[in-house]
């Protein structure tokens, strides 16, 4: 990826052909966005809960505009892909925990929503931001067009997502695994880690794997405590 540049592009051919591209990258890379922020605002009420998706969207597309201009430095950083998918999986674990118990004040916070998704996509963007900045050539103009037209996307997927998540409680325990597949591959694939124990496609797998059914595992342990904490309380 060259220099990143504000020049304002051609209209022409390229153009069309470089935004197509960015805006088939952002519906490929918006899946595990779109399962973020329907875990994060599956407690909200309904008015709550648009804005949490309106504001999650949104915010989370500017944070990534402002990534973009040091994604390539990032990705240099030893464990940082580490930290950030160790975070992912807690964030994954204590997802999973709320979306399955029938009152939890915690998830009840609109702030507390959205600041779980600003969180969790300036650590999943990374890869991300990287992959569109290559595809528009280092044009910011073209990022920006890219990433703005993901808003609906995004907006849309958390919608409907959300909205499952309310009939079919399964759908939470799936959205956890994404992100404890998407904690897993972070950690595996950070540079130090590569470059120190240059894992095999098999062992890249089975991390994913193994992280995605360790989220469900912790999270039941957290809500069994969580249950038992509960029931002492009443007691006492």
């Amino acid at each position: 990826m060259g220099d990143l540049n504000w020049a304002m592009p051609a209209i022409d051919g390229v153009f069309w052909a470089q935004l197509g591209q960015i805006m088939l990258i952002n519906l490929i890379l918006s899946g595990d966005n779109a399962v973020i922020i329907a875990l994060a605002v599956n407690k909200l009420e309904p008015v709550q809960k648009k804005w949490g998706i309106i504001l999650g969207s949104g915010l989370a597309v500017v944070l990534r505009i402002i990534l973009t201009g040091f994604a390539v430095v990032l990705l240099t950083i030893p464990f940082l892909k580490v930290v950030g998918g160790i975070l992912i999986l807690w964030i994954a674990v204590k997802l999973f925990a709320e979306g399955h118990e029938e009152n939890v004040e915690a998830a009840g916070s609109l702030k507390a929503a959205v600041w779980t998704i600003l969180v969790a996509d300036l650590v999943m963007s990374i890869d991300n931001v990287l992959a569109v900045a290559g595809a528009a050539n280092g044009g910011m103009v073209l990022i920006i067009i890219g990433l703005v037209t993901s808003i609906p996307i995004v907006i849309f997927g958390s919608t409907l997502l959300s909205a499952l998540m309310q009939k079919f409680p399964i759908i939470i325990t799936i959205g956890a695994m994404i992100l404890g597949k998407v904690g897993g591959e972070m950690i595996i694939t950070d540079s130090w880690v590569h470059n120190k124990f240059h894992p095999s496609k098999y062992v890249d797998w089975g991390f994913q794997i193994f992280f995605a059914l360790a989220v469900v595992a912790v999270g039941k342990l957290w809500m069994k405590r969580s249950s038992g904490h509960k029931a002492e309380g009443s007691e006492g």
